[in-house]
């Protein structure tokens, strides 16, 4: 089975939607919330827009946080035009999710500090138009957040209006610019995935009906969206044809190549393999883990201690941040 991580791995276009949308109602809290060893914190309440462009300067520890060691910066964000003002792009949104992903693992006043070095690589006014995106952003995050406490239902008319109140959020606090930008290919997802339901519950169309109906609805959507929502399905299909030709290695390779190009059945059987490998590994680790929980004698930090040094003995750097995870979920 071709795991969701190793699809999104291997296929280097980002859905719609895929930077997550979701508010954070952290934001408000941890911005009241300075580490143990920052006295100089932001005082308890703040508005996370009030985090950016303060005078008082964060501490920012000189590795990154673990979930993002290992992992890119996003590119592409730096653009400008003919006069220097900042234009707005979907990768500028990329790069505040990267960092803000990592709330909890430090502050906000950390991460938001985290994102204004990245932005002061630009120049003025693009610098202080990218800050104040930033502040917006942040805060617009939050009101999603408060808006979705008062949606619990997974009604499907419930669910249009919180879609309709998230959007017109987006145009009360970015310009129509910005949110083109960063909304655009998840909105038009939104409105199909409206369409789409709509379709499927009208009992009056046959199925010849119903497929043209929602193959025109798809056909509204961005090239980009388009694209990809065919590749996810090329990829289900190739789970099927995983286990099809699981004892033909050279006929699963020639299909991977038709379906997919050289270039990329390449690095999708590179990447295979590198799962493979660490099942293999992950068996063996979980064998002798489960071998020495049952059999020793030891007290709580002997233990700890005891499953540090086996995995240290089967995996790297990154993949023991891995394990230990996968570990403290079984």
């Amino acid at each position: 089975m071709l795991s969701a991580g190793l699809v999104w791995a291997f296929w280097p276009f980002e859905p719609a939607g895929s930077v997550a949308e979701t508010g954070n109602s952290d934001l408000l809290v941890e911005a009241g919330e300075p580490p143990a060893n920052d006295a100089s914190g932001p005082a308890p309440g703040l508005r996370p827009s009030e985090l950016v462009g303060t005078s008082t300067p964060v501490a920012i520890p000189e590795q990154l946080p673990a979930s993002l060691s290992g992992t890119s910066v996003p590119s592409g964000w730096q653009r400008v035009d003919a006069t220097g003002a900042l234009i707005p792009t979907s990768q500028l949104r990329q790069l505040f999710e990267y960092y803000l992903s990592a709330l909890g693992e430090e502050s906000m006043p950390q991460l938001v500090a985290r994102i204004e070095q990245a932005l002061s690589q630009l120049q003025e006014p693009a610098r202080s138009q990218a800050l104040e995106t930033l502040g917006a952003y942040l805060d617009y995050k939050l009101a999603v957040a408060d808006l979705e406490m008062a949606y619990s239902s997974a009604d499907p008319a419930d669910m249009e209006r919180r879609m309709r109140e998230i959007h017109a959020l987006r145009r009360t606090w970015f310009d129509a610019d910005t949110v083109g930008a960063f909304f655009a290919n998840e909105e038009a997802v939104d409105e199909f995935q409206v369409a789409q339901r709509r379709i499927l519950s009208n009992d009056a169309l046959n199925p010849e009906q119903r497929a043209a109906a929602l193959a025109e609805a798809e056909s509204a959507l961005p090239e980009p969206v388009r694209t990809a929502r065919k590749q996810t399905r090329r990829f289900s299909e190739y789970e099927e044809v995983q286990q099809t030709l699981a004892d033909d290695p050279q006929a699963l390779n020639a299909w991977r190549e038709d379906a997919f190009g050289a270039e990329a059945a390449g690095r999708l059987a590179e990447l295979e393999q590198k799962q493979q490998d660490w099942n293999r590994r992950w068996q063996a680790y979980s064998s002798a883990r489960d071998e020495l929980l049952a059999s020793s004698g030891l007290a709580g930090p002997e233990v700890e201690a005891a499953l540090e040094r086996l995995r240290n003995s089967h995996f790297n750097g990154a993949e023991r941040i891995r394990a230990k995870a996968l570990d403290s979920i079984r």
